[in-house]
């Protein structure tokens, strides 16, 4: 049945249907040949440059798309593992326990990847992190790979 309206499609249609498609098919594998045979012999491409910068100059423009993506950054003090039942009694002054120790430096991340090490600050009475270790890209490439 066709989409369009519910009128049967009988034998007839489906083999002009298909017999339309083979002349087709048969005119373009036709043109096909001829562009084959009239076309100029292969012969080393020539390219040209575009705009006629160097890849090296393309390379820092590449680069200028990316810079106003936002990611996540995040400063980790430390973590724990508690029960549910236990999360459940916290209140207002409560104190969690968690695996950093003081002094010890905290992990910087980028989108959940350590990019960095660094200790908290304050300054103008808000916290920062001065970065006193950063990972080098092939150490992170290192940790990927595990």
């Amino acid at each position: 049945m066709d989409d369009n309206n519910d009128t049967p499609i009988s034998e007839d249609d489906w083999g002009a249907a298909i017999a339309e498609q083979e002349k087709a098919d048969a005119a373009a594998a036709a043109a096909a040949a001829t562009a084959a045979t009239s076309a100029p012999p292969a012969g080393p491409a020539i390219f040209k440059e575009f705009a006629g910068k160097g890849a090296q100059s393309g390379t820092h423009n590449d680069i200028d798309f990316i810079l106003d993506i936002p990611v996540q950054l995040t400063v980790e003090l430390g973590r724990t593992k508690i029960a549910i039942k236990n999360l459940l009694q916290l209140a207002q002054g409560s104190v969690v326990e968690l695996d950093g120790l003081a002094g010890e430096p905290m992990d910087v991340l980028v989108n959940g990847c350590l990019i960095a090490q660094g200790e908290v600050v304050v300054v103008n009475d808000k916290f920062g992190i001065r970065l006193t270790d950063i990972v080098t890209p092939a150490e992170r490439i290192r940790k990927l790979n595990k």
